[in-house]
């Protein structure tokens, strides 16, 4: 499901909007000059190489750069693979990377082809939890503070949009505040 939770910034127990409702979702993180929005989902996404993939959303890609802003586009996988011993070190690595807060020197876009994760974006003083899910499409303002959570059990394909070869590193500011805030998992089953 995907899923909105404006907390404040300095006690997480203070929900001021939860929802669901994908209008509102947009228009919310609109607000902060967050772009969301939603594409068709390819059925049996997990089996489709990657590829395969690229090609089924080409118009939608096309579309997003127009302007030819994104050089490197790409696609990030993980499932989980209980028959790997090695799997839940896999998960908990993947999982640890972009977990602290942090911030990019380019806008941060990702369309969720499957599976789930969730954006933490630390805006002055509230913290909004956007999770999304098979469909979304989320860009996030260069500059943005904010930490991803993939949640204990990895599991997603996103599209990604880089416009320089190096865009995904992250700019780690050292705050430890998402150790305050709910992780994905806890999102998910909160009444």
């Amino acid at each position: 499901m995907t899923l909105l939770q404006v907390m404040a910034a300095d006690n997480a127990a203070d929900v001021r909007v939860r929802t669901s409702d994908d209008e509102l979702i947009g228009t919310e993180l609109a607000r902060h000059g967050i772009t969301f929005g939603r594409w068709p989902v390819v059925e049996n996404a997990a089996s489709v190489p990657s590829e395969e993939l690229l090609a089924h959303y080409e118009t939608n890609v096309a579309e997003l750069n127009e302007t030819g802003r994104y050089k490197h586009i790409d696609i990030a996988r993980i499932h989980p693979d209980d028959a790997d011993p090695q799997w839940p070190e896999i998960a908990k690595g993947a999982r640890g990377k972009f977990l602290d807060e942090h911030r990019h020197a380019e806008d941060e876009v990702r369309f969720f082809a499957a599976g789930r994760g969730c954006f933490y974006l630390h805006l002055g003083e509230e913290v909004l939890a956007v999770v999304c899910e098979g469909g979304d499409l989320l860009s996030v303002p260069a500059g943005t503070l904010h930490w991803f959570d993939m949640g204990e059990r990895p599991d997603f394909i996103a599209i990604r949009f880089f416009e320089e070869e190096d865009g995904w590193v992250g700019d780690f500011t050292g705050d430890k505040i998402s150790a305050g805030f709910p992780t994905l998992d806890e999102l998910l089953t909160a009444p």
